[in-house]
């Protein structure tokens, strides 16, 4: 896969899961005072050639180069966490299924991804990240990216990920994903979907950094409501669905799902990367929502 197809990809995905109406994120119709559905469209594409690099830059440097020109560009965080999950799917070599090369990456990061990583975080600063007694992100590493992230995997989704060799990216939503039907015609409903379920089985890490862990476990509760509720097809469901989008809302937006958001972004990239799905049209993802080429 040549790197203008990988770009392609890696800004599809990072459009989509911007465009869904997802509960508690931004999105066309929904926006927080300091982020709006354009910044993410505008990040998706400042991102999309720098990580489709990931393979020749390295995984830190990729994440870094990322944030860093977001930041320039936008001067705010928009995708510190869809950058460290892309970064090692997009390294993995050409031909090479991910759950087999991910593997690879992971083992061979080093602690100089590990410094880049740490200055992207500093640069942005993200909320409610707090104080560890070991490698705290406040200074610099002195392990590897790997290592770093199996001391940070028992509260951040993210950092899970490198542990698990991507499992709940790869499998468990690759497999939400897929079963979708007509994912051409139905992606919005498939993406709210993976959305929900990614809620109900693994409680926001972002949300319970800014507001506890019991505030994301309830988070997790409401998501599974509205399943259990018939949604999308039943009327309870639809209305759970508006009662959970206004909660996860109060608060100032402190309980945004961001780390979901995330996971969603580079579940579509692995189902596209891989050949599981294919994206839909830009006109078709768009509609009248953007006034440009997103190319």
């Amino acid at each position: 896969m040549n790197s203008d197809r990988l770009t392609n990809l890696i800004q599809a995905a990072c459009v989509l899961e911007a465009t869904a109406r997802k509960p508690g994120n931004v999105h066309p119709q929904a926006a927080f005072d300091d982020l709006h559905y354009r910044d993410f469209v505008t990040a998706a594409k400042i991102v999309a050639p720098i990580l489709a690099e990931a393979g020749t830059l390295g995984v830190g440097r990729a994440v870094f180069d990322s944030v860093e020109a977001t930041h320039s560009q936008l001067g705010k965080n928009v995708n510190l966490g869809i950058a460290l999950l892309i970064a090692p799917l997009a390294a993995v070599p050409p031909g090479v299924l991910l759950d087999v090369g991910v593997r690879d990456v992971l083992r061979n990061l080093t602690q100089h991804d590990a410094d880049l990583v740490y200055l992207a975080i500093q640069l942005v600063n993200p909320g409610g990240m707090g104080k560890v007694e070991a490698e705290d992100v406040s200074g610099p590493p002195s392990v590897t990216l790997l290592n770093a992230m199996q001391l940070a995997a028992g509260r951040d989704t993210i950092a899970r990920q490198y542990v698990d060799n991507f499992d709940l990216v790869l499998q468990t939503a690759a497999s939400l994903l897929t079963e979708a039907n007509e994912f051409h015609d139905r992606w919005e409903e498939a993406i709210v979907r993976l959305h929900l379920h990614l809620m109900a089985e693994c409680p926001d890490t972002l949300i319970a950094r800014k507001c506890g862990n019991e505030t994301a476990q309830v988070s997790s509760r409401k998501a599974q409501q509205v399943l259990d509720a018939g949604w999308p097809h039943s009327e309870q469901g639809r209305i759970l669905l508006a009662e959970l989008d206004t909660w996860l809302r109060s608060d100032g937006n402190r309980r945004n799902p961001g780390t979901t958001a995330d996971i969603v972004a580079a579940s579509l990239f692995a189902a596209f990367r891989d050949g599981d799905l294919s994206p839909p049209s830009w006109e078709d993802m768009l509609g009248d929502t953007f006034d440009g080429d997103p190319a």
